[in-house]
């Protein structure tokens, strides 16, 4: 059977550069190996499904996949999806923003798209409340598994695991030219997030409302251009070690060094003492046509 099958570049206005995504369009009645498989093919990041909700809730319902595993929430994947639904006309274009609801496996959360002429130019997704925990090992064993010193990394604030959806592991740079100097040894990384965390993202403060970054990832990708679900997170980190104001603009720049830059927008809320990231973004559609399965 044919499923319909787009590729995104996303976090980015500009061909071949931010993250890549695959979105299967028409992904009811196809089983979790099945989505497993697609995904492990496509081999990107991330690859989303479109199904029909179960809940009436919600516009869609977006099932995420890595090479590897189904994830409950990323950032990317949601911005790329929904920035392609508007383009195919599944959110009605309209001027101005548009709110929906979508479907994810961390529940319905709502999603709002800029239109501009009748054309999406923004999406943004709200995030779940922000958790944080401390992680068990050592400045000098995350340092060596990043490839770095234990003084590069910035003692003035914590390394800290923080989920808006899924859990990432904040790691604080003393300064933007030590992300050029990461050399990952996938193992030692690996053993270190202990399954606590999907990635580390390193990042380096440029002034306020300014943050530089790289998510390392100890699997096949190795390394994301541009990760929402981790921008969430760090923005909702300033703001709880007051490198940031609620309501106050995060602008992370990411994927530099892999020659796929990329820019995440982020504003966090304080909800009576809950942090909940807004993440936003845009994406260009590279190419479209189908797969047989």
């Amino acid at each position: 059977m044919k499923r319909r099958l787009y590729q995104l570049d996303v976090f980015t206005s500009k061909p071949f550069e931010g993250n890549a995504l695959a979105v299967i369009t028409d992904g009811d009645n196809l089983s979790r190996p099945q989505m497993q498989a697609i995904a492990r093919e496509m081999n990107l990041a991330e690859t989303v499904f479109v199904q029909r909700p179960t809940n009436n809730r919600a516009l869609a319902r977006l099932r995420i996949f890595t090479t590897t595993r189904e994830l409950p929430l990323a950032g990317h994947p949601v911005i790329g999806t929904w920035f392609l639904l508007a383009e195919l006309g599944v959110v009605p274009a309209s001027e101005g923003q548009v709110q929906i609801q979508q479907q994810t496996g961390a529940g319905i959360l709502p999603v709002e798209i800029t239109f501009r002429g009748g054309r999406p130019v923004r999406v943004t997704m709200t995030q779940k409340e922000a958790r944080f925990k401390t992680p068990k090992f050592s400045r000098e064993t995350l340092a060596g598994a990043l490839g770095l010193r234990a003084g590069d990394i910035d003692s003035d604030l914590p390394i800290e695991c923080v989920s808006t959806g899924i859990f990432n592991l904040m790691v604080p740079l003393r300064g933007k030219a030590t992300l050029k100097r990461i050399h990952m040894n996938m193992r030692a990384l690996f053993h270190v997030l202990n399954g606590d965390s999907t990635m580390a993202y390193c990042f380096a403060l440029g002034g306020r409302g300014k943050a530089f970054a790289r998510g390392m990832l100890p699997w096949e990708i190795t390394e994301d251009p541009a990760t929402g679900s981790a921008g969430g997170s760090l923005g909702a980190y300033l703001v709880r070690y007051n490198k940031l104001k609620a309501g106050e603009h995060l602008s992370i720049t990411q994927g530099i060094e892999m020659g796929r830059p990329s820019e995440i927008h982020v504003e966090v809320a304080n909800e009576k003492g809950k942090l909940v990231p807004r993440v936003s973004g845009s994406a260009v559609r590279i190419f479209e046509g189908h797969i047989d399965f």
